[in-house]
């Protein structure tokens, strides 16, 4: 690689860097604190949100990546062609590929990076993130933690206690289950504690209200009663994985026995695709941004600022594959869709750097900016002069 390639992209990785980095953790602050409430529900360490954090990070890299690239080119050859490098580079008679040739080099090699990205590494957190919740809710003692506070277990489920001693034990239990539709009840006890096994929660000393449909009430006093909290517990400690928590490979041979594999088969596919068609993004962006400032011009000129135009397309670019992911969960006859918006998207601004044109608005536009421009222009100058 020559020297003055070697010099744009040590500029472009550094500000590449510079964006990605505030950027990443802005977005992983904001993911993290949805999932506060596993320490305040479930009494977890702070350790284990910690571990919860980092194991989140992973998961938001390849969304943020593209997009700081586009800033890292964008804001790089700006500066160069405003210090009039670009115009000297185009004066010694150095090919345009000396501009563009590392930075697609770099673009290819980070394609390849969010591949192993969202191909592998963020399924694999993201079970990780699932099953870490799963097994902290999966104990009822667990997720009633605040004394003196209704918490609802599951829809028709709540619990409060009163305080909270040593061990497993607790004092001033009531539990209202108004689950069959056929009885509410409501449990009273002095004490309880969730068993070991985390199945069955024993109340001592308490009383029981049984309400009937027709509105009468029956109470039955007991000096112990163990309530049945073992489908609770199963289905509260079992992780259920979905597309996006599952791997390239599961995604190309989904075991036929998935439960969400056999409700909706067309999200596995479109999930599949997407990932495969949303790795082209760093370099197709890459083409973008090369394609609005790759080349020396005035920055006398009057022009939407280049990185305002390339991060413009780069977002429609996204927004639009994340709605062609919808509807091919509906149709998988939209499939293609993906593959095509990246591949038109590269092809054109290849095209365009390959022949040396440079992106204009269509002429109706422009005349209809240009005359708003000499408008004003002739406003301003006319109050200026009567001010005069």
């Amino acid at each position: 690689m020559k020297i003055l390639e070697q010099y744009i992209l040590r500029r472009v990785v550094l500000m590449f860097l510079t964006a990605l980095l505030p950027v990443l953790a802005i977005i992983w602050t904001t993911q993290v604190l949805q999932r506060i409430n596993l320490v305040t529900d479930s009494g977890q360490s702070v350790g284990s949100f910690m571990v919860l954090a980092t194991m989140i990070l992973p998961t938001i890299v390849a969304t943020v990546l593209p997009f700081a690239l586009v800033i890292g080119i964008t804001h790089t050859l700006t500066t160069m062609n405003n210090d009039s490098e670009l115009a000297v580079i185009d004066a010694a008679g150095a090919p345009r590929s000396i501009i563009q040739r590392p930075l697609i080099l770099l673009a290819v090699g980070l394609s390849f990076f969010s591949f192993i990205m969202m191909g592998f590494v963020e399924p694999a957190m993201r079970v990780n993130v699932r099953t870490m919740i799963a097994t902290a809710y999966a104990d009822l003692l667990s997720s009633v933690i605040e004394e003196k506070t209704f918490r609802q277990i599951e829809p028709g489920l709540y619990v409060q206690i009163s305080e909270r001693q040593s061990g497993r034990t607790m004092k001033g239990l009531l539990v209202a289950d108004s689950r069959d539709p056929a009885s509410e009840l409501i449990y009273y006890a002095r004490e309880g504690a969730v068993d070991e096994s985390g199945k069955s929660l024993v109340m001592q000393d308490g009383e029981v209200q049984r309400k009937a449909p027709n509105g009468d009430v029956t109470v039955i006093r007991f000096d112990r009663y163990a309530f049945d909290l073992s489908d609770l517990s199963e289905e509260r400690g079992q992780a259920r994985f979905g597309a996006k928590d599952r791997d390239v490979f599961y995604l190309m041979d989904p075991d036929p026995l998935d439960e969400r594999y056999i409700s909706k088969p067309n999200d596995f596919s479109a999930e599949l695709h997407r990932r495969v068609s949303a790795s082209f993004f760093p370099l197709v962006f890459a083409l973008l941004s090369l394609m609005m400032c790759g080349d020396a011009r005035s920055h006398r000129e009057a022009r939407l600022h280049p990185m305002a135009s390339a991060l413009i397309m780069a977002l429609t670019v996204f927004w639009a594959s994340n709605y062609l992911t919808s509807i091919a969960e509906a149709s998988t006859a939209f499939i293609s869709l993906l593959y095509l918006l990246p591949l038109a998207t590269g092809g054109a601004a290849a095209f365009m750097l390959a022949t040396n044109r440079s992106p204009r608005l269509p002429k109706p536009i422009s005349a209809l900016i240009e005359s708003a421009m000499a408008m004003t222009q002739k406003r301003l100058g006319t109050g200026a002069g009567g001010a005069a």
